[in-house]
């Protein structure tokens, strides 16, 4: 991956994943100097005022949830050169469920509960506050 800086502060490191609407980076706010998460609207929204609306909302809507299964939004901002969206977030280090149930093809009853209690809590959470999460 070629060396990106958003807006002179945060350095892009490793794509992390994606999604239909943007692209997560590991990242560096190289101000603070810490590790933080990067989601990029893609590019082919970028230019429709609809998905730019959603992209905000959800930047804004995120930033007042505080709840410890949710990530908290640090930032968000446009930089011109490339016509980049972004959102900043807290960087959970780890593995993702996905590719943990993948890998283990099957986890004990325990651990799926323990799972699904904290996916419950953090979008209940979110539920509480009139939000709903569009890819659940």
């Amino acid at each position: 991956m070629e060396p990106v800086l958003l807006n002179n502060r945060y350095r892009l490191l490793d794509l992390v994943g994606s999604g239909g609407m943007a692209v997560i980076y590991k990242g560096v706010d190289t101000l603070l100097q810490r590790r933080v998460a990067v989601k990029i609207l893609r590019e082919r929204f970028a230019s429709d005022p609809a998905f730019l609306a959603r992209f905000q909302r959800e930047a804004q809507a995120a930033a007042n949830l505080d709840h410890p299964n949710v990530v908290t939004v640090y930032d968000v901002g446009h930089e011109e050169r490339g016509n980049r969206h972004y959102i900043v977030m807290e960087y959970v280090d780890g593995q993702d469920l996905k590719t943990l149930i993948r890998q283990r093809e099957r986890l004990s009853v325990g651990e799926t509960l323990d799972f699904t209690a904290q996916i419950c809590a953090g979008v209940g959470h979110a539920h509480k506050a009139n939000l709903i999460h569009c890819d659940i």
